[in-house]
């Protein structure tokens, strides 16, 4: 159950100090981090991938953002062998993160009273719950702790759910499932289900760079959860990634339309299309708008590779 490496956040470097190290990663933190999105940011820094995009994600193949994501060079964003809240459903959406330790009697009071000092209410593993926006998904680095590491509960999942509209992603376990199973659109990837409250936990930091089995995420990042598992895409790459996914869509549904219908033979198909072929292409396109979520600046810049 313990077995997996602790991430260590700055938070806990040495001797913490409450006077000089904050419960959320500093501002310039996240921006160094996340230094090649060049799009919108929220006050703490974190990237603002658009809720277009977000929209978009949901539709798009996990395998196909996975090969885009290796062709850039980031081969460790995936993460399998989840339980899932309410399975079958999408989730999607912008990261933000929290990193969970062991406690350590010494460490306890310094973080409380720092919370304390920023103002913040209830216990710590609440606290990343408040700074929830509209599309943005939980994600927790509970070291995999299942039994005594119920990150939350019915009551939490009804908060998360009316501020971020999305679910949770958690290397850690949840109580009331059917609970949570009650909550009208909300879905979460854990670890596993256990009626414990948690206990002898840590909520260390919000917004650092957290591990996720074998995925290493950033806040901003946006994450689709599917059937196959879950996927950290960096912020910079969400466009690219989207885009390329729902182009490889349209050209298969296009591709084995015609291939049905015995228009064109599969070596037609699976080499460079011919002029024919391009021009019956854009001719599909326009019976067929619904299926075009990209602009039309982004269509034909890729019709232009055919």
């Amino acid at each position: 159950m313990f077995s997996k490496s602790l991430v260590l956040v700055p938070l806990l470097a040495a001797s913490l100090s409450v006077s000089a190290q904050n419960i959320n990663a500093p501002k310039e933190l996240i921006q160094t981090f996340t230094s090649e999105f060049k799009g919108d940011r929220f006050p703490d820094g974190r990237p603002k991938v658009s809720d277009d995009l977000v929209k978009r994600l949901k539709d798009i193949s996990l395998e196909e953002a996975w090969g885009v994501l290796r062709n850039e060079g980031y081969v460790n964003q995936f993460e399998a062998g989840w339980m899932q809240i309410s399975p079958g459903k999408v989730l999607a959406g912008r990261v933000l993160t929290a990193q969970y330790m062991p406690s350590r009697p010494d460490m306890e009071k310094p973080i409380k009273d720092k919370g304390k000092a920023e103002n913040r209410k209830g216990a710590p593993n609440s606290w990343p719950i408040d700074q929830l926006t509209e599309n943005d998904v939980y994600v927790a680095d509970g070291y995999g702790k299942i039994i005594d590491g119920t990150l939350i509960g019915d009551n939490l999942g009804n908060s998360i759910y009316a501020k971020s509209k999305t679910g949770v992603v958690f290397d850690g376990s949840v109580r009331d499932l059917e609970g949570l199973e009650e909550i009208n659109g909300f879905t979460g990837f854990v670890r596993g289900f256990d009626p414990s409250f948690i206990k002898d936990m840590l909520m260390t930091g919000i917004n650092y760079p957290i591990r996720i089995g074998r995925a290493t995420v950033l806040p901003g990042d946006l994450v689709l959860g599917k059937k196959e598992g879950v996927i950290f895409i960096p912020a910079h790459l969400a466009e690219k990634v989207i885009t390329t996914a729902e182009w490889i869509a349209l050209t298969d549904d296009f591709g084995h339309q015609m291939l049905r219908e015995g228009k064109y033979t599969p070596g037609e198909i699976d080499m460079k299309w011919s002029a024919a072929i391009v021009d019956t292409f854009r001719g599909w396109l326009k019976q067929h708008p619904e299926k075009v979520k990209m602009s039309a600046a982004q269509l034909e810049e890729r019709m232009k590779k055919l």
